[in-house]
């Protein structure tokens, strides 16, 4: 077929992201389905500067909800089980076949763990007898004071703290709850009765993680499929077996992407997709720093001409936009990125800082102002501030407009 262009992959990558519409609720059990199904993953972090990363990516597509919605739909229905997918994440119930054989793999070959296994198969046993008499339970009831003599592994320290990950990763314990996103685990067979789910064969599992990275970013090239689904990291010749084996098998096409290099990849019931790009994307979003958008930072450079890093790991005097910035979607266009705080003693949603792209030019700026105002309401919303208040923005001729977005859409009884 003809190059594919570069907008077509990036309208179907916003589409299966759930980010080509406004942000709008309701926030239920098919829509989030949905959403899980096609993106793979709902990635967990634990900073809460404005809020958890989950709780966040959600927002995004739903505007604002109640987050005990979210907590009952993942904890109580179970629509969701916790796993190592991009990085820990709530991956969909559906999946659960092929993250189980996942799960077999990592005890089947350790993974690094041998020495350790071998040192502490008390403490595993131990662990594993814990939950299952008193769970669900907290890791702080293995925590263990660090001995006197020096360690030879970061684990050393913490044994009954490392059992649980151990048991988590192999399917043996889940995680039951997030009371205050404090985990709270269990034994699998009374969160999902994993031991009741078939999983996949080895060579289905490498087919299928092929196949769901395509699905969640609509074309890609063979670094994005190794850094979108980023766990179990198989190796370069399993995945390109895979991917030969589907290419060969009609199920995947070989594709060019007009402009940009490398051999790229689309599900072959995707291609009247690409071939077509459909409507343009609307809306003004937020993005959290985790969201799955932007799990591959190249990618995004290369579609949307965004260079993206997450600051907070960057010494303050070293950084550029701020300590957590969220990109700003209108349109299908990265058009800048927020600096924000929830500050919630004072019922405030700061803004230390909004910088916009170079090429955020003055056609449809209204318009992006508009949208960027109504999306800081919603979070104010969302997050229960009573009051925004942005302190800087470049290019510094525009901050008077923000500001008077940021007024109006300030909560009612705001400033």
């Amino acid at each position: 077929m003809r190059p594919i262009p570069v907008e077509a992959v990036r309208r179907l990558f916003l589409r299966r992201q759930h980010l080509d519409r406004p942000p709008e609720g309701p926030l239920d059990a098919g829509r989030l389905r949905a959403f899980l199904e096609d993106t793979g993953g709902l990635q967990l972090d634990s900073i809460n500067v404005v809020e958890r990363a989950h709780y966040l990516s959600v927002w995004s597509r739903f505007g604002a909800y109640e987050k005990t919605a979210l907590d009952k739909l993942a904890y109580q229905d179970r629509l969701l089980y916790e796993y190592w997918a991009h990085a820990a994440c709530l991956v969909p119930a559906g999946h659960l076949r092929a993250w189980r054989r996942a799960m077999v793999d990592y005890r089947a070959a350790h993974t690094g763990w041998s020495s350790w296994l071998k040192a502490n198969s008390k403490v595993l046993a131990e662990v594993e007898s814990v939950v299952a008499a008193k769970g669900p339970v907290t890791a702080a009831v293995f925590a263990e004071r660090r001995g006197r003599g020096k360690s030879s592994g970061w684990w050393d320290w913490k044994p009954g703290h490392h059992a649980l990950h151990f048991l988590w990763m192999t399917g043996k314990v889940a995680v039951h709850s997030r009371p205050h996103f404090r985990k709270r685990y269990d034994l699998s067979a009374r969160v999902a009765d994993l031991d009741a789910v078939d999983p996949l064969s080895a060579s289905e599992f490498r087919r299928w993680h092929v196949r769901q990275s395509l699905r969640a970013m609509g074309a890609a090239t063979a670094k994005d499929l190794a850094a979108y689904l980023s766990f179990p990291r198989f190796s370069p010749g399993d995945r390109r077996k895979a991917l030969a084996s589907m290419v060969e098998s009609g199920e995947v096409a070989a594709v060019e992407v007009r402009g940009l290099a490398g051999e790229w990849f689309a599900l072959r019931e995707d291609l009247p997709a690409l071939r077509e790009p459909g409507p343009e994307p609307s809306g003004t979003t937020l993005l959290c720093p985790f969201d799955s958008l932007l799990w591959h930072r190249s990618r995004v450079l290369a579609l949307f001409g965004f260079d993206y890093k997450i600051e907070v790991y960057v010494p303050a005097p070293k950084r550029r936009f701020g300590y957590y910035c969220l990109p700003i979607l209108h349109q299908g266009r990265l058009i800048g990125r927020l600096d924000a705080k929830n500050s919630r003693q004072d019922g405030l949603l700061l803004v230390p800082a909004v910088h916009f792209e170079e090429g955020f030019g003055r056609a449809g700026r209204d318009g992006a102002l508009e949208g960027l105002g109504r999306a800081l309401g919603s979070l104010a919303e969302f997050v229960g501030a009573r009051e925004i208040k942005v302190v800087r923005v470049r290019p510094a001729g525009l901050g008077q407009a923000v500001r008077r977005q940021a007024r109006r859409a300030s909560p009612p009884g705001g400033a």
